[in-house]
């Protein structure tokens, strides 16, 4: 490799800093000052010393943006703060219940100052930042775990390859949204058309199946843009005071904001922000579902907390449902995992909201007979962004004579079954249990999930044929099988089988919370399980678990108790429980609730601010197993703060309580169990 003579750094120095600064303005600033042409030659020029000089190579170059070879797969990347979604507000009354609850928790009767943003279509991104420079770029995933796609985010014109500026966070996690434009989704489909290939069916689709390419040559030729509408993990204190401070910080970094963000005041600055964007909405060049306020106060924001997977303190205001009018063809019935009977009314497909709608649940018996829905009705079809498609309700006047009534089938339509509805629900169930086909399928799918057992690779159609072919009848089942059993199958190669055997193999090891939630005991969520496993610490303790010492459990009431000691008396699935663990399933011991020998037995722990050595979920893990119970906020019920780099406003509440507060290396030391220190 020839040596690189000091003008040549320079110069390449110099051409780096002039295109990173001219891109800049022509991407996000949209003012640029210079002609395309010459910044092609700026461009060719540094690509040309190089070709020259390949160590001046650095990631952060405008000429890696072309893409490099293919990956092999993505890999998972864990959020260290989780990416949360958002409540959805449908109307003004919606609306209005927000602004209220934020008034209610911030004590004061005075308006609150909240964050007025448009919300784009398209697919959400964390950028990690070290040092000035991109690190790693993940998908939202199922909010705790993502996709590593930096290959391909590294393409895009609008985001930064590097940070310029004075101040910036040696690490700085940023978030946004990756779209495509129409004009440009308008184009890549006629280029689709004009070499045969398949056109895609709205620019959202079109963001994540660009994302989603295993060559970032591909990407990169794709039309994608972002907008930065917050952040994550920040190595340092917060970049302001406010969030619409945090995005001016951004903007000043050279990350592209949306111009439309604004403060608004109350109830009243929101609904008129929504009705201005509202306006806007078909002139804007990309698309967009709605707006998301947000509380524009961080130490607010704090006080506030989170329910389940949502912020208290940020809401997203959807525009009204799209509407189209369709045909019933037919009325069939579908069984869930529970034995659910499920009426589906099949359609004469329509475009709606962005995709074509050729199904739509009617949920049950009752909604069913409550719109009378009949075969052969004309019916308004609705769907809001990723809403699920509903009837919203037929068109009487154009209904057909001859009509009739649907009735709920007495008998199972895949076993032959009967049909039982108990006094009291709205739902009707096969009674067939593991006998009926439908129900070991969805169950096995269940079984199978990302945030169950995570097996890769056994989807739908590899179910469907397993159980068809009486391979596999409980999940204990999918642990025996071998090669030779999938060599057998539709679309299962060599590879495919070695991939699925080696994730089935994988899945033998996973956490009490994950198998409980797996076992798909009736509305046993994952929130559910994961009290159970807390409560108890392993599988034996629910075994003789009454309904009465489950109602102990937080979070768990009558009904779910009732459920949780049904699905443990019976036979049937105390086998199920006993052939998984025989087949080799098993999960780190976890104290129980009210054990005495954990080091944290007793103690409500919260985490806050950045862990240099565990991730926010590793950490809550540790403290669970150590015998203490996981807190997302500070109250008075708290016992001891772990608080990380950059921690804020709990902090501060947990020493105005006078609440014990750990470093990380001294939670680290605390947690630790016996059996290790032994």
């Amino acid at each position: 490799m020839p040596a690189v003579p000091d003008s040549a750094r320079t110069r390449a120095q110099r051409l780096r800093q002039e295109l990173h600064q001219h891109g800049h303005r022509y991407h996000v600033l949209d003012d640029p000052v210079i002609s395309d042409g010459e910044y092609d030659r700026l461009f060719q020029e540094l690509a040309d010393l190089e070709a020259l000089y390949p160590s001046l190579v650095v990631p952060e170059s405008p000429t890696q943006r072309v893409g490099g070879g293919p990956v092999a797969g993505f890999a998972e990347v864990r959020h260290s703060v989780p990416m949360l979604s958002l409540e959805n507000a449908f109307t003004n009354d919606d609306v209005s219940g927000f602004v209220k609850r934020a008034m209610e928790r911030a004590g004061g009767e005075s308006p609150i100052e909240f964050s007025a943003e448009p919300k784009l279509d398209g697919v959400a991104i964390s950028i990690l930042y070290e040092k000035g420079l991109l690190k790693q770029a993940a998908t939202r995933g199922d909010g705790s775990v993502g996709e590593d796609v930096t290959h391909n985010v590294r393409t895009i014109p609008t985001v930064p390859l590097r940070i310029d500026g004075r101040g910036f966070p040696d690490r700085l996690e940023v978030r946004g949204e990756i779209c495509m434009p129409r004009a440009g989704f308008v184009e890549l489909n006629r280029r689709a058309a004009e070499s045969g290939e398949k056109s895609f069916v709205n620019p959202r689709n079109a963001a994540a199946g660009s994302l989603r390419q295993l060559d970032p040559r591909i990407t990169a030729k794709r039309p994608l843009e972002i907008f930065i509408y917050g952040v994550g993990e920040v190595s340092r204190g917060p970049l302001a005071a406010t969030h619409i401070g945090v995005l001016e910080s951004l903007r000043k970094l050279g990350f592209r904001v949306n111009p439309l963000v604004e403060a608004v005041n109350g109830l009243e600055g929101c609904l008129a922000y929504f009705g201005k964007v509202a306006r806007l909405r078909e002139e804007l060049p990309y698309d967009i579902d709605g707006v998301v306020y947000k509380v524009n106060d961080l130490a607010l924001q704090g006080r506030m907390g989170f329910i389940a997977r949502a912020p208290r303190w940020a809401v997203a205001h959807k525009f009204p449902a799209e509407e189209q009018i369709t045909t019933v063809e037919a009325i069939e019935f579908q069984v869930g995992r529970t034995g659910a009977i499920t009426p589906v009314a099949r359609l004469a497909p329509v475009f709606v909201g962005g995709v074509t709608v050729s199904n739509a649940t009617l949920h049950n018996m009752d909604e069913l007979h409550r719109k009378d829905v009949r075969v052969g009705d004309a019916v308004i079809i609705r769907r809001a962004g990723d809403v699920i498609p509903e009837i919203a309700g037929i068109i009487r006047e154009r209904r057909p004579p001859g009509t009739r009534v649907v009735k709920l089938p007495s008998r199972c339509p895949v076993c032959n079954s009967p049909v039982v509805k108990e006094e009291g629900e709205a739902v009707a169930r096969c009674s067939g249990g593991v006998v009926c086909s439908a129900q070991r399928k969805e169950y096995l799918r269940h079984f199978a999930s990302r945030r169950a057992m995570d097996i890769e690779g056994l989807g739908e159609k590899l179910i469907e044929q397993l159980v068809d072919k009486e391979m596999v009848s409980s999940p204990a089942d999918l642990y025996a099988l071998s090669p030779t059993d999938l060599a057998g199958l539709d679309r299962m190669g060599e590879k495919s089988a070695e991939n699925l055997l080696a994730a089935i193999a994988a899945s033998r090891s996973t956490t009490l919370p994950r198998f409980l939630y797996a076992l798909g005991i009736r509305d046993v969520g994952e929130a559910t399980a994961l009290a159970l496993s807390g409560h108890f610490g392993d599988i034996d303790g629910l075994h003789g678990a009454g309904e009465e010492a489950l109602q102990e459990i937080p979070d768990v009431g009558p009904v779910v108790a009732a459920r949780v000691a049904e699905f443990f008396r019976n036979p049937h699935n105390r086998q199920v429980v006993k052939n998984l663990l025989a087949a080799g399933i098993t999960w780190p011991r976890q104290a129980a609730a009210g054990e005495s020998d954990g080091p944290l037995a007793g103690e409500t722990v919260v985490v806050t601010g950045t862990l240099t050595g565990l991730s926010r979920d590793e950490a809550h893990d540790r403290i669970r197993a150590a015998g203490g119970k996981v807190a997302s906020s500070v109250s008075k019920n708290t016992t001891i703060l772990v608080a990380g780099e950059s921690a804020g406003s709990k902090l501060k509440k947990a020493r105005d309580l006078n609440i014990a507060i750990l470093s990380e290396e001294e939670f680290l030391k605390r947690s630790r169990l016996r059996s290790a220190e032994e």
